[in-house]
Protein backbone atom coordinates (compact mmCIF):
# COMPACT_ATOMS: atom_id res chain seq x y z
CA UNK A 1 0.00 0.00 0.00
CA UNK A 2 1.59 3.22 -0.94
CA UNK A 3 1.01 6.60 1.42
CA UNK A 4 -0.54 9.30 0.11
CA UNK A 5 1.65 12.58 0.51
CA UNK A 6 -0.67 14.92 -1.08
CA UNK A 7 -3.36 14.76 1.69
CA UNK A 8 -4.29 18.19 3.19
CA UNK A 9 -4.05 18.56 6.94
CA UNK A 10 -5.42 21.41 8.66
CA UNK A 11 -4.03 22.89 11.72
CA UNK A 12 -5.98 21.94 14.81
CA UNK A 13 -6.14 23.98 17.58
CA UNK A 14 -8.53 25.43 20.62
CA UNK A 15 -8.99 28.86 22.34
CA UNK A 16 -11.23 29.68 25.38
CA UNK A 17 -13.40 32.33 25.88
CA UNK A 18 -13.14 33.15 29.97
CA UNK A 19 -15.65 35.64 31.24
CA UNK A 20 -15.27 36.93 34.77
CA UNK A 21 -17.60 40.42 36.02
CA UNK A 22 -18.31 41.16 32.63
CA UNK A 23 -14.98 40.81 31.65
CA UNK A 24 -13.13 38.98 28.96
CA UNK A 25 -9.31 37.30 29.52
CA UNK A 26 -7.37 37.53 26.40
CA UNK A 27 -3.74 37.55 26.20
CA UNK A 28 -1.67 40.39 24.13
CA UNK A 29 1.58 38.31 22.16
CA UNK A 30 3.43 39.07 19.28
CA UNK A 31 2.62 37.62 16.10
CA UNK A 32 4.06 38.26 12.73
CA UNK A 33 5.80 41.21 14.34
CA UNK A 34 2.73 42.90 16.02
CA UNK A 35 1.41 42.85 19.34
CA UNK A 36 -1.86 41.77 19.42
CA UNK A 37 -5.15 40.59 21.45
CA UNK A 38 -5.94 36.94 21.02
CA UNK A 39 -8.11 34.68 23.27
CA UNK A 40 -6.09 32.04 25.14
CA UNK A 41 -5.30 29.53 22.42
CA UNK A 42 -2.66 27.26 20.64
CA UNK A 43 -2.23 23.76 19.06
CA UNK A 44 -3.89 20.61 20.96
CA UNK A 45 -0.64 18.32 22.08
CA UNK A 46 -0.48 14.87 20.69
CA UNK A 47 -2.79 12.55 22.48
CA UNK A 48 -4.68 15.31 24.35
CA UNK A 49 -8.00 16.30 23.89
CA UNK A 50 -9.85 19.03 22.73
CA UNK A 51 -10.96 19.76 26.42
CA UNK A 52 -7.45 19.32 28.32
CA UNK A 53 -6.11 21.28 25.41
CA UNK A 54 -8.35 24.13 25.59
CA UNK A 55 -7.19 24.06 30.21
CA UNK A 56 -3.78 23.71 29.02
CA UNK A 57 -3.71 26.05 26.97
CA UNK A 58 -5.43 28.76 28.94
CA UNK A 59 -3.31 27.64 31.71
CA UNK A 60 -0.25 28.30 30.07
CA UNK A 61 -0.85 31.99 28.61
CA UNK A 62 -2.98 33.75 31.32
CA UNK A 63 -1.85 31.83 34.79
CA UNK A 64 -5.95 30.91 35.07
CA UNK A 65 -7.22 27.64 35.86
CA UNK A 66 -10.79 27.54 34.12
CA UNK A 67 -13.24 24.76 34.17
CA UNK A 68 -14.58 24.34 30.67
CA UNK A 69 -18.68 24.74 30.60
CA UNK A 70 -19.21 24.66 26.96
CA UNK A 71 -18.48 24.49 23.20
CA UNK A 72 -19.05 27.89 21.39
CA UNK A 73 -17.96 26.79 18.00
CA UNK A 74 -15.73 25.71 15.53
CA UNK A 75 -13.63 28.40 13.29
CA UNK A 76 -11.94 27.49 9.89
CA UNK A 77 -9.80 30.02 8.69
CA UNK A 78 -7.39 30.01 5.63
CA UNK A 79 -4.73 32.40 7.43
CA UNK A 80 -1.94 31.16 4.48
CA UNK A 81 -1.83 30.01 1.40
CA UNK A 82 -0.64 26.49 2.69
CA UNK A 83 -2.12 26.89 6.29
CA UNK A 84 -5.63 26.67 6.78
CA UNK A 85 -6.44 26.72 11.32
CA UNK A 86 -9.51 25.11 12.12
CA UNK A 87 -10.47 26.94 15.83
CA UNK A 88 -12.06 24.70 18.12
CA UNK A 89 -13.77 27.75 20.36
CA UNK A 90 -14.81 26.72 24.13
CA UNK A 91 -16.80 28.26 26.61
CA UNK A 92 -14.79 28.50 30.47
CA UNK A 93 -15.62 30.22 33.48
CA UNK A 94 -12.24 30.84 35.58
CA UNK A 95 -11.33 28.62 38.61
CA UNK A 96 -8.12 30.14 39.98
CA UNK A 97 -4.71 32.31 39.14
CA UNK A 98 -1.02 31.84 39.55
CA UNK A 99 0.44 35.21 39.56
CA UNK A 100 3.60 33.57 39.59
CA UNK A 101 3.19 31.57 36.53
CA UNK A 102 5.57 32.36 34.10
CA UNK A 103 3.35 32.74 30.61
CA UNK A 104 4.29 31.49 27.05
CA UNK A 105 7.20 32.75 25.13
CA UNK A 106 5.49 35.61 22.88
CA UNK A 107 2.76 36.48 25.54
CA UNK A 108 3.29 39.77 26.85
CA UNK A 109 0.33 39.86 29.23
CA UNK A 110 -2.86 38.56 30.12
CA UNK A 111 -5.74 41.12 30.37
CA UNK A 112 -9.43 41.70 31.39
CA UNK A 113 -11.10 43.51 28.63
CA UNK A 114 -15.03 44.77 28.82
CA UNK A 115 -16.95 44.37 25.45
CA UNK A 116 -16.74 48.06 25.03
CA UNK A 117 -12.75 47.69 25.51
CA UNK A 118 -12.47 45.10 23.25
CA UNK A 119 -14.02 46.59 20.30
CA UNK A 120 -11.47 49.89 20.60
CA UNK A 121 -9.52 47.18 20.07
CA UNK A 122 -10.78 45.46 17.13
CA UNK A 123 -7.91 46.00 14.76
CA UNK A 124 -5.83 44.88 17.31
CA UNK A 125 -7.20 41.42 17.07
CA UNK A 126 -4.74 38.32 15.88
CA UNK A 127 -7.41 37.25 13.23
CA UNK A 128 -10.53 37.72 12.24
CA UNK A 129 -11.92 34.75 14.60
CA UNK A 130 -11.30 36.13 17.58
CA UNK A 131 -13.86 39.28 17.56
CA UNK A 132 -16.19 36.32 15.54
CA UNK A 133 -15.86 34.17 18.69
CA UNK A 134 -16.72 36.94 20.77
CA UNK A 135 -19.82 37.99 18.80
CA UNK A 136 -21.00 34.56 18.98
CA UNK A 137 -20.48 34.50 22.25
CA UNK A 138 -22.44 37.59 23.66
CA UNK A 139 -25.15 36.28 20.73
CA UNK A 140 -25.85 33.49 23.05
CA UNK A 141 -24.31 30.57 21.01
CA UNK A 142 -23.43 27.78 22.86
CA UNK A 143 -23.10 23.69 22.38
CA UNK A 144 -23.19 21.55 25.19
CA UNK A 145 -19.81 19.75 25.90
CA UNK A 146 -21.17 15.95 24.68
CA UNK A 147 -21.87 17.57 21.23
CA UNK A 148 -18.37 15.94 21.04
CA UNK A 149 -17.00 12.27 21.17
CA UNK A 150 -13.86 12.04 21.40
CA UNK A 151 -12.93 7.72 21.67
CA UNK A 152 -9.63 8.21 23.17
CA UNK A 153 -10.95 11.01 25.95
CA UNK A 154 -15.20 9.52 26.31
CA UNK A 155 -15.14 11.31 29.86
CA UNK A 156 -14.71 15.01 28.14
CA UNK A 157 -17.88 14.89 26.61
CA UNK A 158 -19.62 15.13 29.89
CA UNK A 159 -20.46 18.96 31.56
Amino acid sequence: MTMRTDVWKPNSTVATIVVKDNRFLLVEEWSQGRLVYNQPAGHIEKGESLIEAAIRETLEETGWTVRVTGLLGLYINQAFEHTTYHRHAFIAEPVSHDPDLPLDRGIEDAIWLSWEELIQQKDRMRSEAVLKCFEDYRAGKHYPLDFIYDFNHPENGEA
